[in-house]
C-alpha cells in the first residue's frame, strides 16, 4: 500500500481568482469603478495572446480585457510582471516613485512586449493603455476572491480561449473588463456571476463580479474560498481610491449627489435607493496579506498608517513578497514568456 501511495502524485491546488483593483487617476477622481482581471495559478502564457498549462516553478497568469491594446480583446501576462513589472520576485522594489515605475515598465516592454507596444517614432516608450498590462501594484491596491478549480476545467478554458478569435470586442456598457471576467468565472461555475439591474443599471462592474463570487461561495460551502489583499507598493505615487459600483459612485460622491439633490431630488433619491437596496458590498478589510511563505494577519485597529507603510516596505523588500499564492517556491524559474 505504501508503494502504491508513492506513485500517487501530490495534488496541486488550482484556483480561479478574481482581482478587484481599486481605481486611480481620472477613474479614481470621478468616483471610480476600478478594474478587474482574473488570475489562474495553473494556467500560463505561451505568449500575450495564447495560453498553456504551467510547468513546475511557474506562478500562473493574469488575463484581462483591455481597450485598444495591440488589436486584441484580451491579454495574458505572467503574475509577477503584471503586479510589479519585473520578471523575478527578488527584483521587486521596496519603495517606488513614478520614475522608477516608468523605467521598470519600459524595460519589461522592450524585452517582452514590443509587438503589443512598439517604440514611438522617436524610439521611446509609446503612450496609450499598455502600461496597464504591467506593474498594477504600483498604482493600486487589489483584493482577491479565489475559488478552487480542477485541472480538467483549466484545460477546457485554455482550449476555449485559444480557439476563439482574439479580436477587439471592448464596449463600455456591454463588453468591458468585468464582462470578460464574468465570462471566465461562469465558464468554471455557470451563473455564478451576474449583472445588477438595480445598483449598476445592467452594466457589469468589477465590484459586482467580486460580490457575486463571494455570494456564490456562501451558497456552496463545499468549495474552498479565500479572500486576500495585494497592497499598493509603498512610495510617492498617489494612493488608489476605494472601488465603487455605478449607483454607489454617485451616492458616495457629495459633488454629484448635492447637485442632483438640488436640481433633481427624485433622481438623487433614486441613486440612493439603488445603492441601499442592491449596491452595498465592502471589500474585506480583514483580508490577509498573502506572501509566498505565509499569510500575515492584517494590521490591528490601533496601528498607525506609518506602521502599514513600514510593513509594506518590509514585505516588498523580501523575495517572498508576492501577494498571492504561487504554485511552488519563488526561486524556481518563471515561464519562458516573462
Amino acid at each position: 500500500m505504501l508503494f502504491a501511495l508513492l506513485w500517487v502524485p501530490l495534488r496541486m491546488n488550482a484556483d480561479v481568482t478574481v482581482l478587484l483593483e481599486e481605481p486611480y487617476g481620472y477613474d479614481g477622481a470621478f468616483g471610480g469603478v476600478g478594474h478587474t482581471a482574473v488570475y489562474l495559478n495553473r494556467v500560463c502564457a505561451a505568449s500575450p495572446t495564447s495560453l498553456r498549462r504551467c510547468e513546475d516553478g511557474e506562478h500562473g497568469v493574469v488575463i484581462s480585457r483591455y481597450n485598444r491594446i495591440g488589436g486584441h480583446d484580451w491579454i495574458a501576462i505572467p503574475l509577477v510582471p503584471y503586479l510589479y513589472a519585473v520578471a523575478r520576485p527578488e527584483d521587486i522594489p521596496a519603495y517606488a516613485n513614478s520614475e522608477i515605475v516608468a523605467s521598470l515598465r519600459d524595460q519589461y516592454r522592450r524585452e517582452h512586449l514590443l509587438e503589443l507596444a512598439p517604440d514611438d517614432a522617436s524610439g521611446h516608450a509609446p503612450g496609450g493603455s499598455w502600461v496597464q498590462l504591467i506593474g498594477s501594484a504600483y498604482n493600486r491596491t487589489s483584493f482577491t476572491y479565489e475559488l478552487e478549480t480542477t485541472p480538467q476545467q483549466d484545460d477546457e478554458l485554455i482550449g476555449w480561449l485559444n480557439g476563439r478569435q482574439n479580436r477587439p470586442l471592448y464596449r463600455v456598457a456591454t463588453r468591458n473588463c468585468a464582462d470578460f471576467v464574468r465570462g471566465i468565472v461562469n465558464f468554471y461555475y455557470p451563473k455564478a456571476v451576474s449583472r445588477s439591474i438595480v445598483a449598476d443599471f445592467g452594466i457589469t462592474t468589477p465590484k459586482r463580479v467580486a460580490r457575486s463570487i463571494s455570494e456564490y461561495s456562501g451558497r456552496h460551502s463545499d468549495l474552498e474560498f479565500v479572500s486576500r489583499v495585494i497592497p499598493q507598493v509603498p512610495g510617492s505615487i498617489r494612493r488608489s481610491k476605494p472601488v465603487h459600483g455605478m449607483a454607489e459612485s454617485v451616492f458616495k460622491a457629495k459633488k454629484y449627489l448635492l447637485v442632483l439633490g438640488f436640481f433633481e431630488p427624485y433622481v438623487a433619491g433614486g441613486f440612493a435607493a439603488a445603492y441601499l437596496v442592491d449596491g452595498r458590498f465592502k471589500t474585506d478589510r480583514k483580508a490577509m496579506i498573502f506572501t509566498l511563505d505565509d499569510v500575515e494577519s492584517p494590521l490591528a485597529g490601533d496601528e498607525r498608517p506609518a506602521d502599514r507603510k513600514d510593513r509594506g516596505e518590509s514585505l516588498l523588500s523580501s523575495e517572498a513578497s508576492i501577494a498571492v499564492k504561487p504554485v511552488v517556491a519563488a526561486k524556481a524559474p518563471l515561464s519562458n514568456f516573462q
